[in-house]
């Protein structure tokens, strides 16, 4: 592996900060860093994501400290707390989370302790320097902020109420459809879902969900800190799961929630039967294409880990397509590495994939020659084709390469616009599908 990320599929934890807040309502960031931190962070989700937007604050209008030399000499928390007057005035919100860039960490500015001059005032602070981590830090030290300042605390707990974590917004592009739909399927068994970031959020509603029963983490890279904060200061428990996408998974998950918050098996297994169904009968009607004209493909996924599994089992264990290479950029440790390889092993395909942990780019294509053997004039040569790629924007060229289809679904995604569209669930998975499907008929 190279000592350098060549063209990097996340941000620094200031970005993830950012992008965090973005997806709150009425929130607004208070950036305490140099120059063009903020602008060029938030443009970077607002664009790479689907072209989501700035938001309520976002992008060129985010309040900055903006601090210069003279500041870095002598101190810039008389800056951040000038900027933080100026903001309360000019800015109506309901929530304003004041975060940190490299250089006032560096110099030793309190970033947290100048906030909270202001609490009374609806300010709140976090330590966010980008030399911290990459975006799931800032994720979970806007949400353990939240957690610690925000919301509070209450001895009457919800059963069967659930809050969901490890949703990044942004970094999941199609986190707002996706939320809706996790709130859809959970009220379908008798669960209220609290989502942060969903349709119908309001700083309000997040304050009060210290009632909640249960934690739901969807991700093995964000979330777990944040979860462990709800346990910490509201005892609220939590379990971990994937992004359900598809009939397998989605049974999969329902059950898993239905053992946790000890409901009626009867009834979610009625919800699941019913879904099924449904799902199937919409998918039958690409039957006839799917055999006639051979749309089963060899499959590349490369993703962050948020999505590489759970695309990867839906795409052979449901669609029946072949896995031959997935990719996660997001996992260094080696440990780590291992454990998330375990989870391939409920790949139904007779072929497992290669599970690889490339950061760049051309290091994929480079392993993915690699792994498929080269034709030595063999009289009955099988090339690594029809092929399909389902990654990031940036997995565009290997498809190319390959001359394999091709559909972005991880960030950064610049090339489709996404709006309410997901794919996790019984619906985004068919959703997921038309795409796919689409793109193989689209030159007919």
């Amino acid at each position: 592996m190279s000592d350098f990320i060549e063209r990097a599929k996340f941000s620094c934890a200031l970005g993830g900060a950012l992008t965090t807040i973005e997806g709150i309502p009425r929130a607004v960031p208070i950036v305490h860093a140099a120059g063009g931190c903020a602008s060029a962070l938030s443009g970077t989700y607002n664009l790479a994501a689907g072209y989501r937007g700035i938001g309520y604050c976002g992008g060129n209008m985010i309040p900055t400290t903006n601090i210069a030399e003279n500041n870095v000499v002598f101190g810039g928390e008389d800056r951040l707390a000038e900027q933080i007057e100026s903001t309360l005035k000019a800015l109506d919100a309901d929530l304003y989370i004041v975060v940190s860039g490299c250089q006032v960490e560096i110099i030793g500015d309190d970033t947290v302790a100048v906030a909270n001059r202001y609490r009374n005032r609806g300010v709140i602070g976090a330590s966010t320097p980008g030399f911290s981590g990459n975006t799931y830090r800032g994720y979970d030290a806007i949400m353990t902020t939240l957690i610690d300042n925000i919301i509070e605390q209450s001895d009457e707990k919800e059963p069967a109420t659930v809050n969901i974590l490890g949703v990044v917004p942004g970094h999941d592009v199609f986190f707002r459809g996706n939320l809706d739909e996790l709130r859809t399927l959970l009220a379908s068994i008798g669960v209220k879902t609290n989502t942060f970031f969903g349709s119908g959020e309001s700083v309000a509603a997040i304050r009060k969900y210290g009632s909640a029963g249960l934690n739901i983490v969807f991700s093995t890279q964000a979330g777990i800190d944040s979860a462990k904060a709800f346990e910490r200061r509201h005892g609220i428990p939590y379990i971990q799961s994937e992004i359900p996408i598809g009939p397998g998974a989605t049974s999969a998950f329902l059950r898993q929630v239905a053992d946790a918050l000890h409901l009626d098996r009867a009834r979610v297994e009625d919800v699941i039967a019913r879904e099924t169904r449904t799902y199937y009968s919409f998918l039958e009607r690409i039957v006839d294409i799917y055999a006639d004209l051979d749309f089963q493909r060899w499959l590349i996924v490369s993703a962050d880990s948020y999505y590489a599994h759970p695309l990867t089992r839906f795409l052979a264990n449901d669609l029946g397509w072949l896995p031959f290479v997935t990719n996660v950029h997001d996992i260094d440790d080696e440990y780590d590495q291992a454990r998330y390889d375990d989870l391939f092993k409920d790949i139904d395909s007779v072929r497992k994939p290669i599970v690889m942990f490339e950061r760049n780019p051309s290091e994929l294509v480079e392993s993915v020659r690699r792994a498929w053997s080269d034709n030595h004039n063999e009289k009955y040569y099988n090339a690594l084709t029809p092929a399909y790629v389902v990654g990031s924007v940036i997995e565009r060229g290997l498809a190319e390469t390959l001359n394999a289809g091709f559909l972005s679904v991880a960030f950064p995604v610049s090339n489709r616009v996404i709006l309410n569209k997901r794919i996790a669930g019984f619906n985004g998975a068919l959703t997921l599908v038309e795409d796919l499907i689409t793109n193989l008929v689209s030159a007919r």
